[in-house]
């Protein structure tokens, strides 16, 4: 079998049926990713295959990093001011040794589906893909605006703290039918949950001047998010998302919790784990309420150890390629304590972990939680360390057996590239793949317009109804 051919990860003749028939062709909601909304309004061509792919000064893909440094290559020419040639030669050099890391498939993957390059992304080659690259990158179709629509993706979602004012979605929402898509936001309070990191005072200055309302309780603190939901809401968000990167259920009092905000305001830093854990369970909460009222979907992006290399990413930042897979035993059953104390107050939600030894507790978890409606609880796809072929085919096949496959919402990208959709078809060529393999064991029915509609549906139309998006 040829790299990257017609039919790579299939391997059955089900799974080539139903992607190219029934998935293939499927138009992409990316409903969670990092791209800049202000980016996507200036759709400034980029310079070179570099600054689109590698990094723009502190900001790329965090992902390719990882490798780079694995391979020895210097950080000026990972993150810093190197030259943005040899940048590129160190990631092919990087990429010759990465085989069996999906990276390796995705790299060559963008290079051939957006830029019709069908050579394998060596160092030999480096010269022939940056001439060719950057020439095409000069062109309009080449901006990011017509790469997403190109990707035939219909709606994304951004990444947006409460206190944004959202100024580019106002202004990219003026452009929607020019453009053939979608940009949203999707709310992220990490900065108010995380209570006892930065300047927690100085955040709710910034939330006070956003929404309009002094904070000086946490009953005016959940107003102020109120007005936040509310003006998120008029411009088309459908989703919230909390990174919780280890966490613990407790209960606290509602006296306790303003005297915690009180005190964090001047002095986060010796606030006791009870009070860290009290205030974050009240505040998720009252979230989940503000969240079922505007009938958004919750994520939870959970067990995650961020920063391990404090002294790098005390130097470069968050997001630069210091973070590993959580190992918090038992967040899981917090969380479903968690669940089980708010009751009616549960909105649609989703739940992630990048420790697969999670998923069967939050997939098994997440039943006895379920009704109100179609699939009210998810199994979020496999995110982050996990978006490989292995990973997705475990998470897959979890919420298979736990729940019901059909129902699922599908993949997103989860990435700062404007590069990264390719991904969905990996996405898609798995799911693909594995009912194919469930058809030649005989494990279900081979009704192709049956099984197709399901991998349609998976692909596109859940997410669109699920969101309630309605594209």
């Amino acid at each position: 079998m040829s790299f990257l051919n017609n039919d790579f990860l299939l391997t059955t003749d089900a799974a080539k049926i139903l992607y190219h028939k029934y998935a293939e062709k499927m138009p992409i909601i990316d409903y969670h990713c990092h791209l800049d909304p202000k980016d996507i309004y200036e759709n400034k061509n980029y310079p070179n295959l570099t600054r689109m792919w590698l990094n723009d000064g502190i900001f790329g893909d965090h992902y390719k990093w990882r490798l780079e440094r694995a391979n020895g290559v210097k950080e000026d020419l990972i993150t810093g001011n190197g030259d943005e040639y040899q940048k590129l030669v160190e990631w092919a050099k990087t990429i010759e040794k990465a085989i069996g890391n999906p990276l390796y498939e995705w790299t060559n993957l963008e290079l051939k589906r957006f830029f019709g390059i069908n050579k394998p992304f060596t160092e030999k080659n480096v010269p022939e893909i940056w001439e060719k690259v950057n020439g095409l990158l000069q062109k309009d179709e080449f901006k990011p605006r017509n790469l997403i629509k190109n990707a035939n993706v219909k709606i994304l979602c951004t990444t947006d703290d409460p206190s944004s004012d959202l100024k580019y979605h106002k202004l990219l929402a003026q452009d929607e039918k020019v453009n053939g898509f979608k940009v949203l936001p999707a709310m992220r309070p990490d900065n108010l949950i995380r209570i006892n990191q930065g300047n927690y005072g100085e955040y709710l200055k910034k939330l006070e001047g956003a929404s309009g309302i002094e904070i000086t309780d946490f009953p005016s603190l959940i107003n102020a998010m109120g007005q936040r939901f509310e003006y998120f809401n008029s411009l088309g968000c459908r989703l919230s998302d909390h990174g919780l990167n280890t966490y613990h259920f407790e209960q606290i009092s509602t006296v306790e919790v303003d005297k915690i905000i009180e005190q964090a305001k001047t002095d986060n830093q010796h606030l006791t784990e009870h009070e860290i854990n009290g205030y974050q369970s009240m505040l998720l909460e009252a979230l989940m309420v503000l969240n079922k009222k505007y009938g958004w979907t919750m994520q939870y992006h959970i067990n995650v150890l961020r920063n391990a290399n404090k002294k790098m990413a005390k130097r470069l930042g968050a997001d630069t390629g210091f973070d590993s897979m959580g190992s918090q035993s038992g967040i899981a059953g917090e969380i479903m304590s968690l669940f089980a104390d708010a009751g009616e107050k549960l909105p649609k939600t989703m739940l992630y972990s990048t420790n697969p030894n999670d998923w069967m507790e939050l997939a098994t978890g997440m039943q006895s939680f379920q009704g109100e409606g179609v699939q009210k609880l998810q199994l979020g796809c496999a995110w982050w360390f996990n978006d490989t072929r292995e990973g997705m085919n475990e998470q897959l096949t979890v919420m298979a057996q736990q729940s019901l496959l059909a129902n699922f919402v599908g993949m997103l990208t989860d990435s700062r590239s404007f590069l990264s959709y390719p991904r969905h078809e990996y996405f898609r060529r798995v799911l693909c793949e594995l009912i194919g393999k469930w058809v030649e064991r005989g494990q279900v029915v081979d009704d192709y317009e049956y099984l197709g509609k399901i991998v349609s549906d998976i692909s596109y139309n859940n997410a669109n109804s699920y969101f309630g998006f309605l594209d």
